[in-house]
């Protein structure tokens, strides 16, 4: 892990702590997330312009969103809005999320469960599987030398998937490298925090065509979703907006018709 990772390190710092922690039950963990079914794929379910729609009480970025937040309720709000997946941020510290959330979310809803994190060590995946998780989000910046390699692994040992994140070219040409068969666009660069919606469109140039590709970061409203499917997104991942909104499950319902709107035009 290097030193340039920003406003990342705190968080890269206090994961490799929790990494500890988890170590002295590697055996179990791996155990039970090996003897789990296959996960929910979510890349069929992702083409079309799709909604993956988070859950999270606050972020380092946009500050207090919804502390009252019922992840449950809310879930099974957001799967009859038509979203194609949940997401869950489980960090606590940062964003005051639990695996417990992510428990209680997999135990309401039946569509595909992404959880949301800082993964720094295969560990953390067999850990999201058995709480729960069907996919994982794997960061680029934050894994360097084999890392992202050993994480893919042990995605594929969990029987589980992965959103591999990207920030700049750099980090896609190493996504696509490693095997990546989702590939997440963050439109917000994690080292600074500033986001720039164009960093999508010029991402999106170095993805494959057939490695499903999601927009992460600045969607705002159902115009923007209808932008990013209209410049290549396969699907589109929304928290803040939501999160904001007073009425989260109409806002995730208009842009669930605005992503399927834009790939009909």
């Amino acid at each position: 892990m290097t030193d340039d990772l920003g406003a990342l390190m705190p968080i890269a710092t206090r994961k490799l702590r929790e990494v500890e922690t988890l170590r002295c039950a590697s055996a179990s963990l791996w155990a039970k997330a090996e003897s789990l079914p296959p996960a929910r794929d979510l890349r069929a379910a992702l083409r079309g312009g799709a909604v993956i729609a988070e859950m999270k009480r606050r972020s380092p970025s946009g500050g207090e969103l919804r502390p009252d937040l019922d992840c449950a309720s809310l879930a099974v709000r957001f799967e009859s809005a038509g979203a194609a997946a949940l997401s869950v941020l489980t960090d606590g510290p940062g964003f005051g999320g639990s695996l417990d959330d992510l428990a209680q979310v997999r135990a309401a809803a039946g569509i595909p469960l992404l959880r949301k994190d800082f993964t720094v060590d295969p560990i953390q995946v067999a850990e999201a599987r058995v709480a729960g998780a069907d996919w994982v989000l794997l960061i680029v910046a934050l894994l360097e030398d084999g890392l992202l390699e050993a994480c893919l692994e042990g995605v594929a040992r969990a029987h589980a998937h992965a959103i591999v994140e990207v920030h700049d070219e750099g980090e896609t040409v190493l996504a696509v490298t490693a095997g990546a068969q989702c590939i997440g666009i963050n439109n917000r660069d994690l080292r600074t925090l500033r986001t720039d919606i164009r960093t999508f469109p010029r991402l999106r140039r170095v993805v494959p065509a057939d490695v499903v590709c999601v927009a992460e970061s600045g969607i705002r409203d159902a115009d923007t979703v209808e932008r990013l499917v209209g410049e290549g997104a396969d699907a589109v991942l929304v928290g803040e907006a939501l999160m904001r909104a007073g009425s989260p499950e109409e806002m995730c319902a208009a842009m669930v018709a605005a992503g399927r709107g834009a790939v009909r035009r």
